[in-house]
């Protein structure tokens, strides 16, 4: 595998390909992140990966420098699935000046769910995404599904912006008993470990309940918010939203629950796609 640090190094590695397939990430990575560079080493003729903890993406009071850097581990496991190219830069290379031209997306789209909780959020991740983006040049991008979000915003900007790359989406990875695999997930103590499964339960039982033809879906949401809150949760929200834009349903459209919450210090997201 290739370590580029710098934009010539980068360019260097891939100017005799035409076609990357590229897996941006913040590293401390996990099984998840791992199966998005094999799904690219399918698609592309150079699989690329990134690690770059993007501090436009974390508000003033969030984890920025304790976020776990995890470097030679990392490096390990993109060897061993076969990444032929990382990018890693330091914020000097990738902000060598102030970044004061940004990427805003749609607020109808971004500045709900997460991008209430987190405002600017979107922002930083768009901006990123797009200087990669110009760095890499890929033809595919790969992304994992967990962060549902940010998939569709992202896939916004793309088609907006009419940029010569294919946003690709991958299925979320669990643990066999549910939990979404994430880099946070690191932070939970053992015992939140074993509670932190009951968020993609509480997926589960809107699901269940939409499936089983209960309409009120302002009360599915309530129901489990009060459920997971008396479990010592702090909910941010739990909501059921069309799949095509976010927004509330409104007929038999395809549906997604979505889901954010803290345990203990460990804010959790996760989601789940289902048919009524």
């Amino acid at each position: 595998m290739d370590i580029a640090r710098t934009l010539p190094e980068l360019r260097d590695h891939l100017a005799r390909f035409s076609r990357p397939a590229f897996v941006p990430t913040m590293g401390n990575l996990h099984d998840g992140h791992l199966a998005l560079v094999r799904q690219a080493k399918a698609l592309g003729d150079v699989t690329v990966a990134s690690i770059f903890v993007n501090r436009l993406q974390f508000l003033p009071h969030e984890d920025f420098d304790s976020y776990p850097r995890t470097w030679d581990t990392d490096c390990e496991k993109l060897r061993s699935v076969g990444c032929d190219v990382l990018f890693a830069p330091d914020e000097r290379v990738l902000y060598p000046e102030p970044q004061t031209f940004r990427i805003s997306p749609d607020p109808v789209l971004a500045d709900i769910l997460e991008g209430h909780f987190r405002p600017g959020f979107f922002t930083g991740v768009c901006t990123v995404v797009m200087k990669l983006f110009m760095c890499v040049q890929p033809r595919f991008a790969l992304f994992g599904k967990k962060d549902y979000q940010q998939l569709m915003v992202i896939r916004r900007m793309a088609s907006q912006f009419a940029l010569p790359v294919e946003v690709v989406a991958s299925e979320t990875h669990r643990a066999a008993d549910g939990l979404a695999l994430s880099s946070r997930n690191g932070y939970l103590s053992d015992a939140e470990r074993d509670e932190a499964a009951q968020l993609s339960q509480a997926l589960r039982g809107m699901a269940e309940a939409v499936r089983s033809g209960e309409r009120d879906f302002a009360a599915i949401e309530a129901r489990a918010t009060r459920a997971l809150a008396a479990r010592g949760w702090q909910p941010d929200y739990l909501v059921l939203r069309r799949r095509s834009d976010l927004q509330p349903p409104t007929g038999d459209e395809p549906l997604v629950a979505l889901a954010a919450a803290k345990l203990g210090s460990t804010r959790l997201i996760d989601n789940l796609e289902f048919d009524r």
